[in-house]
């Protein structure tokens, strides 16, 4: 029988803890993004559509899948702004407007992403230093890529990685007060603006 063999309505059991496994990691962006919802494992799961038997599939707890959320953002993160850079050209201002641009317009599609990664990251202590290693790994790719693009014009690859780690901060800060409403700016100032810094940091 099909669901002897593992396999239910065409959709193998791996597959099926993927899949919840996703819903979960949808579930569990979109409540931590509200701050008018308390994260917990209960509203994640209740938001999923699953019982908490399904949630220990997956993770071990609420800081696992909270975790997890940030990753899957920094890592789309990273290959949105690489694959854009890629496509566009030679030309290292143009390359480098294209990556920043990607970033924003991820951020815009999703403003839950943004909120989630950083600016409610910050508020979970036990998460406090995963951001802030997430934040240094994609410090030293910015740095790596701008090494490629600019040549390394007699700086150490300590140099590159304070300027990458100057460029992330102030990307992170910048972005917090973008998604907040302080900060009063089109996406076209921002792109211009981080563009410029990145320049200023590498050439």
């Amino acid at each position: 029988m099909a669901v002897q063999s593992g396999i239910y309505r065409g959709v193998s059991a791996a597959d099926r803890v993927a899949q919840r496994r996703d819903r979960l990691l949808s579930a569990a962006l979109t409540v931590w993004a509200d701050p008018l919802t308390r994260t917990t494992m209960t509203a994640v799961c209740a938001e999923a559509g699953l019982s908490e038997r399904y949630f220990y599939e997956s993770f071990t707890g609420l800081e696992a899948l909270l975790e997890a959320v940030m990753e899957t953002i920094a890592a789309e993160i990273e290959e949105t702004s690489r694959r854009a850079a890629e496509t566009a050209g030679e030309d290292p201002m143009v390359r480098v407007r294209a990556a920043v641009r990607a970033f924003l317009d991820l951020l815009l599609d999703d403003p839950r992403k943004g909120r989630v990664a950083i600016v409610e990251s910050v508020a979970v202590p036990a998460l406090r230093r995963r951001r802030a290693e997430l934040l240094r790994h994609l410090a030293r790719r910015s740095a790596l890529e701008s090494r490629e693009l600019f040549g390394a014009s007699g700086r150490s690859a300590t140099e590159d990685e304070i300027g990458g780690l100057l460029f992330m901060g102030g990307m992170a800060e910048l972005i917090t007060a973008w998604l907040d409403g302080t900060l009063e700016a089109s996406t076209e100032e921002i792109v211009e603006a981080a563009s410029r810094a990145l320049l200023g940091l590498y050439r």
